[in-house]
């Protein structure tokens, strides 16, 4: 998979740390160019380790070019702002990956402990799922179709999960990520016409800072680097055939199978 993507853009949103890192490392190592977005630009003595501008340099070191690029997604004029700057720098973009999430603020530390009612959690989280985690995709796919459509190609690859089928603990969360599948079908739809494929995947266990912080409430047998799900979007966006995915949600396990490749410790 080494470089198969030179000479490709990509944006990665919310990629300082967890699997929007994996992700921007995956496609560093595949030889893109990757837009780190996120709101972390330094180590502020904030509660999880990763900033964008740490992302962005390990992408360059792996053989990709790292860029940071400072962002809040949930406010659409810096979401513009971010496009508009790759538009001015490299006049294409040919991967949008839609990573950006928030949980807020729960009485749970893993802020889906399924033991927690839904009836007995802030409103407030429903409106950081559904703004960052959905509302954000919508926005970014907004600015970049349009660029993506002038060229006629394109990939855009959303982060779900298998919330979006089965409980996942948190019924905001589930809810979210049922609709972040049904956006990518339905964007899929009305971009096929152009030539841009949209899909989403759902990532296996991962141990992301905040998985690890918790280690004792998960099986680590059973999960993977965020590393793992960055080459799948790395083959995803190689892959000269991904028009005939694209309305579909696929586990990234099911890729790695189709596509030959298996997890690495790198981002572990």
């Amino acid at each position: 998979m080494s470089h198969q993507l030179n000479g490709q853009v990509a944006i990665v949103t919310g990629a300082s740390r967890g699997i929007g890192r994996g992700i921007a490392l995956g496609l560093g190592q595949a030889g893109a160019t990757v837009y780190v977005t996120g709101r972390t630009l330094q180590d502020s003595g904030s509660k999880w380790p990763g900033t964008i501008t740490a992302t962005s340099e390990e992408v360059t070191k792996l053989g990709g070019k790292g860029i940071a690029v400072h962002c809040d997604h949930r406010n659409d004029n810096e979401v513009e702002a971010v496009f508009k700057r790759v538009q001015d720098e490299q006049d294409q973009l040919n991967l949008l990956v839609n990573n950006a999430t928030s949980f807020g603020e729960t009485p749970s530390s893993r802020g889906y402990d399924p033991e927690v009612p839904f009836w007995t959690l802030p409103i407030s989280q429903w409106d950081e799922i559904v703004d960052v985690g959905l509302r954000s995709y919508y926005v970014a796919s907004v600015f970049a179709a349009p660029m993506m459509i002038s060229r006629r190609s394109g990939v855009i690859v959303n982060i779900s999960s298998g919330g979006a089928r089965q409980f996942a603990g948190n019924v905001a969360y589930g809810v979210g990520k049922a609709a972040v599948d049904k956006l990518a079908s339905d964007m899929a739809h009305q971009l096929r016409q152009h030539n841009i494929a949209s899909v989403s995947i759902w990532p296996p266990l991962t141990k992301t800072e905040k998985v690890m912080a918790y280690k004792e409430q998960y099986d680590l047998k059973k999960a993977y680097s965020p590393l793992f799900t960055g080459q799948a979007v790395a083959a995803l966006a190689a892959d000269p055939k991904i028009m005939d995915k694209t309305g579909v949600s696929f586990r990234v396990t099911d890729l790695a199978a189709e596509y030959g490749f298996s997890d690495s410790s790198l981002a572990a």
